[in-house]
């Protein structure tokens, strides 16, 4: 899979309260969730990420409870992929069987700015700042991740195969 965007950047340990706070648990809809995403720590994010729709951040990216709202906010805010030194061993899990691409990158988040062009391979692991012409390098996703994640989470994956 592919991405190109801008990024929005956000610094160590922000947590799935910040992520989407409590009060907005009562949906499991992708775009109610989206609307109050990262309201914890900017109100203007839901405006951003149309901008801007790759969200880069350091270490302990969605850590907290365990709640899947997190990255089904992030998704239904319209964020693309999200690069972080590291994640919240649940977050990860979570992303990735709501179809959140994720991507692991120290060396991306401390090279980038809010603003820069990021050019992201998940099949390759490549990302690419364009804006400041570097390349890193991550962990490339496997064959099942990529058609996971394309299909849309983990739901819409079993129900496919089970029609087969």
């Amino acid at each position: 899979m592919k991405f190109q965007g801008k990024i929005i950047k956000y610094g160590d340990n922000v947590n799935t309260d910040e992520i989407i706070p409590a009060p907005y648990l009562v949906t499991t809809n992708p775009g109610e969730l989206g609307k109050h995403c990262m309201e914890g720590i900017d109100k203007n994010f839901p405006k951003k990420v149309k901008e801007a729709p790759i969200l880069v951040a350091g270490k302990n990216f969605g850590c907290g409870s365990s709640r899947e709202h997190a990255p089904l906010a992030l998704k239904g805010a319209g964020v693309k992929c999200v690069i972080a030194s590291s994640f919240a061993r649940i977050f990860f899990r979570n992303a990735i069987n709501v179809g959140l691409p994720i991507l692991e990158s120290r060396e991306c988040f401390e090279e980038t700015e809010e603003g820069d062009l990021l050019r992201i391979d998940t099949a390759q692991g490549k990302v690419e700042n364009i804006t400041k012409r570097r390349v890193f390098s991550t962990s490339p996703y496997p064959e099942f991740l990529q058609k996971l994640i394309k299909k849309g989470g983990i739901d819409s994956w079993v129900k496919e195969r089970i029609k087969k």
